[in-house]
């Protein structure tokens, strides 16, 4: 049966003289579970938006769209609710309340439900979920991945018909990511639930899809079942870059009809292909390190109340001036605390820390964020407080404003709110606002949050040439394959301290959980391929 219908779909934002949306045509049946991918900023939230009459952006729309045959805009909220519910990627924004079941509860306490009514769903849905440790604990305690379940939850105990998911893993490490998706994956084998899901991780949604929606400058560029993505990126090369590594490793190689999706599938796939391995190695040398070092910490602890352990416990850990430095670690871990820490953002309890080679506590506050080092927080909306693209990077240097958009591909943007702008939009002014204060010194918390990959060859780039330049780069990311990739030095936190660090190929190539879908997939033929282009490599030698 069709659910949703949309028809000739064309919208445009305030103050933009282009489309954000150009001609949507897709009609999707109850029960389907779709995936809709693409560069950031190619109209992904902005489609999805539509499909919540709440949640419709302001600006001038033609077309139609109609969900379970009535047009979102013209549906009041009860029936919205029951209808349509809406997972965002940063849940901490999206708690209203103080107790985990409260927030079970404030949805159905808003829509007047009987209270006999509200207990059994917050009981059951608490249950579903797993949450009696946690159901009566402050919210403000959970960690990220529990905060995206409660989001999850408290939008379920709706009883909605069609489950809309905008990049919901994004601040999620890979193995919350993997058990987020996985109860996705039970939603809609379970309780048959419609889903339409964004997300830039496709490794774990595309075995569950029964339907790829590939976007590329608000429109479709293709659609199709998700073992015809092969056919698809050869068709349409740009899409290669944002499909999983089995995907994009077997394409490469020639294989376009039934790709393999998953790592085991993949690993099945190069294992029948390559029985016999004549070169299992590539000649990489390890990047060298300079003698000095720009971020120093000794014996730190840290704990944000006296009541609680601390959360750092004796960290030490010593960051090269010049490298680029990728903290890693599961969600409450600390990381993004220990970033705060060393960048002086909070002040440690215990231990020293010095930013080259001065101590932190002997360096004024305004010194220190004045050219010598800066901050992206991993809420970047909290740097915005212009009216526009423009304004917020002119705030900073009104000179440099118009290269730095041109920089970072928001030239088209520059008139634009920047709570218009896409998550990975966003991202990019706030990444451009920081990189305008000129800082040595770098501290960046997921920085590649939202992202697409094509975006993210251009922040490998800037990451190089600030290199290049003599400056450091500490930042904390759940991004292994990107880590994998473009860091020099990783490692891992755990436990309040530093568990391992190491070059960035010896870190993925001796990890079996933290490390890339590529060197999982290809571990037992190549044991040092870390990246997607050197199992393909790797392949084309073997294969030739």
């Amino acid at each position: 049966m069709e659910q949703i219908n949309i028809k000739d779909l064309h919208f445009t934002y305030p103050q933009s003289d282009k489309e954000a949306l150009c001609g949507i045509e897709l009609t999707i049946r109850a029960g389907e579970y779709v995936v809709l991918c693409g560069e950031s900023g190619c109209g992904k939230t902005t489609l999805l938006r539509h499909l919540k009459g709440s949640a419709v952006p302001h600006g001038t729309r033609t077309g139609s769209v109609t969900v379970c045959g009535v047009s979102p805009t013209e549906t009041d909220l009860r029936h919205e609710a029951e209808t349509v519910g809406f997972v965002r990627q940063d849940a901490e924004a999206a708690v209203a309340t103080d107790k985990v079941f409260h927030e079970l509860a404030f949805g159905l306490e808003n829509l007047g439900s009987a209270r006999d009514e509200m207990r059994l769903r917050v009981a059951e849905t608490a249950s579903f979920f797993g949450m009696e440790p946690v159901f009566t604990q402050d919210t403000a305690t959970l960690s990220g991945g529990q905060l995206q379940l409660l989001s999850l939850a408290s939008v379920l105990v709706m009883h909605p018909q069609i489950l809309l998911l905008d990049e919901p893993t994004a601040q999620l490490d890979p193995i919350s990511a993997a058990e987020f998706l996985s109860v996705i994956d039970r939603l809609h084998r379970e309780l048959g639930l419609t889903v339409i899901l964004t997300e830039h991780r496709l490794e774990e949604v595309l075995p569950a899809a029964d339907r790829v929606v590939v976007l590329h400058e608000g429109k479709v560029a293709a659609d199709c079942p998700p073992r015809k993505l092969g056919a698809a990126a050869k068709a349409y090369p740009a899409l290669r870059n944002i499909l999983p590594s089995a995907v994009r490793i077997a394409a490469a190689v020639g294989q376009t009809d039934d790709v393999p999706l998953t790592v085991r599938e993949g690993r099945d796939w190069l294992t029948d292909r390559l029985p016999a391995v004549r070169t299992s190695r590539l000649q990489i040398q390890e990047p060298p390190f300079s003698d000095k070092t720009a971020v120093r910490l000794r014996d730190v602890f840290f704990s944000y109340d006296k009541q609680n352990d601390a959360l750092l416990r004796g960290l030490s850990l010593d960051v090269p001036q010049g490298a680029v430095f990728a903290l890693l670690g599961g969600n409450g871990a600390g990381k993004s605390t220990a970033l705060s820490v060393a960048a002086g953002l909070l002040r440690a309890q215990r231990g020293t820390i010095e930013l080259l080679g001065r101590d932190i506590r002997r360096i004024p506050a305004k010194e220190r964020y004045s050219h010598f080092a800066a901050v992206l927080p991993q809420q970047v909306q909290t740097l915005f407080s212009e009216k526009t693209v423009r304004a917020e990077l002119c705030s900073v240097d009104a000179q440099g404003a118009e290269d730095m958009a041109r920089q970072l591909h928001l030239s088209g943007l520059l008139d634009r709110h920047p709570f218009d702008l896409s998550g990975g939009e966003q991202q990019r002014l706030a990444l451009g606002k920081v990189l305008l204060t000129q800082p040595q010194l770098l501290f960046l918390d997921e920085p590649t949050k939202g992202m697409d990959s094509a975006f993210k060859a251009e922040f490998a780039f800037l990451l190089r040439a600030l290199k290049a330049q003599g400056k450091t780069v500490f930042l904390v990311s759940h991004d292994v394959e990107f880590c994998a990739e473009h860091t020099d030095l990783c490692a891992m936190l755990f436990d309040g301290t530093i568990a391992a660090v190491a070059p960035t190929r010896r870190f993925f190539a001796r990890n079996l959980f933290y490390t890339t879908a590529s060197h999982r997939m290809a571990r037992h033929l190549f044991p040092e391929a870390v990246t997607d282009e050197e199992v393909i490599a790797l392949c084309r030698e073997n294969m030739s």
